[in-house]
């Protein structure tokens, strides 16, 4: 179908659009609350603005994913941008859109703002966002569910008091400590934690009515149900993604390990310490390329060493004993083929495909991406050059501006951001013991 006909089948729903160039390379990631409207806008034949203008030459082709609501289409597009790093979107955007929000947990009465600079400050910061106007929209929504200040506590009654959009210290409607947990539900929500959000308010809840205390389960109850209104998880079936994104990544994952279909559920991980102390791991869940944080799961390990061989081990053998949890179609390790080698016994007896990104050398944003893969899976990759064992584990080579190198690379910075998060938690509490 050519893009000129493929524009009409576009649909009045929210969504992600991909604008490709003639190789099939995503140069462009936007969101639409109508992808119809939105996307036809860039070929109409009105007056652009030079960028604009010299990135409707470059488009080829168009895909696009349907979503539920314009806040899925916010986080969605946030996660895209992030995987792709389309060329595009740097040249086009300004600065003043993009958006991050902060949130001081450490004040004793935190309040929620949004900047475009994150500062090492050990205040929360949620995002980019690439849509001030939206991210600023959809916490005007959440407000109403996570009541917050947007400004320094003074402790004075404001109009917002009476609108309900605090959460009323200042009238002893509730306690700092209160508050606190409440905006760290509302930062779960901003980072994807929807569904076992969700699940544990409602466990919340049950508990606090059983135990008679009825106002708390009130606020609770509202908190569940307006969150229960917002719930439009974006699901993509294997069909979906694969022929409407065409994602390239999936593709080739699935002809490198010659798996039978294309890796649905994928697991990344990475272990973070300083010195064998405060030693935790991370596994970041990725379905059809996308991530899922509420998939996602941290690990405290029981044996506090430096020892990422016996580490990875525990981390593993802990996972799959989790038979609540689906099995992923992919494993992908922070290492190269020791690390592999350490474990490759345990997920060869669950018959998990398993690969490693090895980043010893070149640590640059330009260095090629290499990827440790057992040679039994692959045993003929043209590009592949053996490892120490060839017989083993083959490592193969992919330019830093590949598909699959950028989903490779998108997993192991998420996986690497999960762990040190942990680590750094632990570590602060440990000190003020």
């Amino acid at each position: 179908m050519d893009l000129k006909a493929k524009l009409k089948t576009l649909p009045s729903s929210p969504g992600v659009y991909f604008h490709k160039d003639q190789s099939g390379q995503i140069i462009y990631v936007g969101k639409a609350a109508v992808l119809k409207n939105r996307v036809r806008q860039y070929f109409q034949n009105t007056e652009k603005d030079p960028k604009t203008a010299a990135l409707v030459a470059e488009i080829a082709d168009t895909d696009w994913i349907v979503v539920d609501t314009e806040m899925d289409a916010l986080f969605l597009e946030s996660e895209m941008i992030k995987r792709y790093k389309p060329k595009w979107n740097i040249l086009l955007r300004d600065d003043k859109t993009v958006c991050y929000v902060r949130i001081d947990m450490k004040s004793e009465v935190p309040f929620v703002t949004t900047t475009r600079q994150p500062m090492d400050d050990q205040a929360t910061y949620v995002g980019p966002f690439y849509a001030k106007n939206t991210i600023m929209t959809a916490l005007r929504i959440l407000r109403k569910i996570f009541p917050y200040y947007d400004k320094p506590y003074t402790g004075k009654k404001t109009l917002n008091t009476d609108l309900g959009l605090t959460p009323g210290i200042e009238i002893g409607k509730t306690t700092p400590v209160a508050y606190k947990k409440d905006l760290r539900k509302l930062i779960r929500y901003l980072e994807g934690d929807r569904e076992k959000l969700i699940k544990d308010i409602e466990k919340e809840m049950n508990t606090e009515s059983k135990l008679g205390h009825y106002e708390r389960a009130a606020e609770l109850r509202n908190q569940f149900f307006g969150l229960k209104g917002l719930k439009k998880k974006i699901v993509f079936s294997n069909k979906e993604f694969l022929d409407i994104s065409k994602d390239r990544a999936l593709a080739e994952l699935t002809q490198l390990l010659n798996l039978e279909n294309p890796p649905r559920r994928i697991e990344g991980y990475d272990i973070s310490h300083n010195q064998g102390e405060n030693v935790v791991a991370s596994m970041v869940v990725f379905v059809n390329g996308v991530s899922d944080r509420s998939e996602y799961r941290k690990f405290k390990l029981k044996q506090q060493k430096n020892d990422d061989f016996n580490n990875l081990r525990e981390v593993l053998e802990r996972r799959l004993k989790h038979k609540e949890w689906p099995l992923p179609d992919l494993i992908i390790l922070d290492g190269g083929e020791p690390q592999l080698r350490a474990v490759q016994d345990i997920v060869d007896a669950a018959h998990i495909p398993i690969i490693g990104r090895d980043k010893s050398g070149d640590h640059s944003k330009n260095a090629e991406v290499k990827i440790v893969v057992p040679a039994a899976v692959a045993p003929d990759v043209a590009t592949a050059t053996p490892a120490s064992d060839a017989t083993a584990y083959r490592l193969v080579y992919f330019a830093p501006d590949s598909h699959l190198a950028k989903l490779i690379a998108r997993i192991d910075e998420e996986a690497h951001r999960f762990a040190i998060t942990y680590h750094r938690l632990l570590q602060n509490k440990n000190m003020l013991k």
